[in-house]
């Protein structure tokens, strides 16, 4: 069999279209959207390579439209988790045997169907089914899912070219083998980049995937799967199915050939997988490997140096784009009194002018929030602020559900800097701000590394080079990713590797090294070219 040392160039990462009025990806996009609302899609299971249905059908529906049925997907059954598991295994070993530039390549096509001809459908179905504006479903499901893919790719030869130094007379080699069993990847509504990026990680390097979305994704998650069986992911090595959390938990967690999760989602909900695996571990066969980004708390920090216009855009957009539903958005922020005045007009001003709709309007910067649940949620904080004496609603405020989960972009303003908006991941559109006493900027910093059990993102505003650095040193554990003079979101690929600790997850940073080596074991192989013939030492010998 020919052999040869493949390389895997390093990649750009995907160029944002701009979907400007009439170009070709907009009228594109257009037509897709069109398409998609006027038809019921049956979104089935896919166990082993087979569509899977059940007899309970769950509707999915716009969040923006949510009396317009998109489709229906098919409920999963503990006996559906059981067949996906043994599908899985059944796969495995088949799938670790394939040599890597051949699941390299089925990865590679992946990206380039999306970045191609899966574009517009992949954009139309996160904007339906997750109510995200063209620009913030184009950085996600396009370019961001291209983006792990090709990177991870990239990240994947790296890995396996790193190999031991060898002495004279010996080689020594180090060899990357998928973990011994399946992997569990739980995924969340808001980012189908993420989505997607949880079981191909995995499996891009060898393992066998049981993939389970938020009920709320499962609209896009079924082009992902379209896609992946399109570029060749055989059967059985990526399985999707919908099930309960607890049914799946049950299953999943008390198998033996159970070797690791990667998840996004709670901080609660991850905490009890971890209690549940360390309960379970007698029954494993190797230790699992638990891998998760948990949400945030994220801040931005206004220094009295900093350039109002600067920061007033870095909050506007940081707070509010996607309605807030980002584990990075800002939700509290710090201004320094001497900017305050100047500051609230200009956030305020920008905030009223943002048009709120339904996605299919290109129009329009803020669309609805994910469901019913989070809607209430929600209204609840904003209701509750309403009745406090030391907050101030100094922009929205206001909530509609008769048509879509519509929540106006709501800035508080608390007196209170432990005001429980300030500290509570609230996950939607609400912004509370603390005006701090401008010569307080040290201890303001300490304020904020005290105040949340979360540790994402954060972004310091300022232009007096010390107090950047005092911050950057200030909030060293207090955010994964932190940014200098921009908001607190927007990661990308192969720029900035994305997570964080504390409450916020394991910070193994997807869209790095770090993450794909969380999903291999290493074995180290020493091969000694001349072996010793004799048990004696040279030191054995008599004088």
């Amino acid at each position: 069999m020919p052999k040869g040392v493949y390389k895997i160039v390093s990649p750009p990462n995907e160029p944002v279209k701009n979907y400007a009025p009439k170009s070709p990806e907009r009228i594109e996009l257009q037509a897709m959207l069109k398409h998609l609302r006027a038809q019921e899609t049956d979104v089935p299971m896919y166990i082993g390579g087979k569509e899977v249905r059940s007899n309970e059908k769950m509707r999915m529906a716009p969040p923006h439209d949510h009396k317009h049925t998109l489709g229906y997907f098919h409920k999963s059954t503990k006996e559906h988790v059981k067949q996906a598991i043994e599908a899985a295994l059944a796969a495995r070993q088949k799938w670790a045997d394939m040599s890597w530039e051949h699941r390299a390549a089925i990865f590679m096509k992946a990206a380039d169907l999306i970045a191609g001809p899966y574009r517009a459908k992949i954009n139309a179905a996160t904007m339906l089914g997750q109510s995200k504006s063209v620009y913030q479903a184009e950085i996600d499901s396009a370019c961001e899912m291209t983006d792990f893919l090709r990177f991870n790719v990239h990240y994947m030869t790296e890995i396996y070219n790193e190999q031991p130094v060898s002495s004279a007379g010996v080689w020594n080699r180090l060899e990357w083998r998928p973990l011994e069993g399946f992997i569990y990847a739980l995924t969340p509504f808001n980012f189908t980049a993420i989505a997607g990026n949880l079981p191909t990680s995995c499996a891009m390097m060898g393992n066998v995937v049981v993939w389970k979305p938020s009920n709320t994704q499962v609209y896009a998650a079924n082009v992902l799967m379209e896609i992946f069986t399109k570029a060749g992911v055989p059967d059985g090595v990526i399985n999707l199915i919908y099930p309960s959390g607890p049914d799946a938990a049950e299953v999943v967690f008390s198998h033996k050939d159970f070797a690791g999760i990667h998840f996004t989602g709670s901080t609660e909900v991850f905490q009890n997988i971890w209690q549940t695996i360390g309960n379970n571990i007698h029954k494993y066969k190797s230790y699992p490997r638990i891998v998760g980004e948990t949400g945030g708390k994220d801040f931005i920090l206004v220094h009295p140096s900093a350039d109002v216009k600067i920061a007033a855009t870095a909050i506007a957009r940081g707070a509010f784009e996607y309605q807030g539903q980002k584990c990075s958005a800002a939700s509290r922020v710090y201004i320094a009194s001497n900017l305050w005045d100047e500051l609230k007009k200009q956030l305020v001003n920008d905030v009223q002018s943002m048009k709120m709709g339904p996605t299919e309007d290109f129009t329009n910067f803020f669309n609805a929030v994910i469901d019913e649940k989070s809607f209430d949620k929600l209204a609840k904080y904003i209701d509750q602020a309403k009745k406090d004496n030391n907050v101030e609603i100094i922009s929205g405020g206001k909530y509609d559900k008769s048509k879509g989960y519509f929540i106006e972009p709501t800035i508080l303003v608390t007196k209170d800097p432990k005001y429980v908006t300030m500290c509570e991941e609230l996950f939607g559109p609400v912004l509370t701000v603390y005006v701090y006493d401008e010569n307080k900027f040290e201890e303001t910093c300490e304020l904020i590394d005290s105040t949340s059990v979360y540790a994402l993102t954060g972004a310091v505003i300022a232009q007096d080079r010390y107090a950047i650095e005092m911050a950057t040193k200030k909030l060293v554990n207090s955010a994964g990713n932190f940014y200098i003079n921009d908001k607190c979101t927007g990661a990308v690929v192969g720029q900035q590797p994305f997570g964080g600790g504390r409450g916020s997850g394991t910070n193994d940073k997807a869209g790095s090294k770090i993450n794909l080596l969380r999903w291999v074991t290493p074995r180290t192989i020493k091969e000694v070219l001349v072996p010793p013939t004799d048990y004696r030492y040279p030191f054995l010998q008599a004088d």
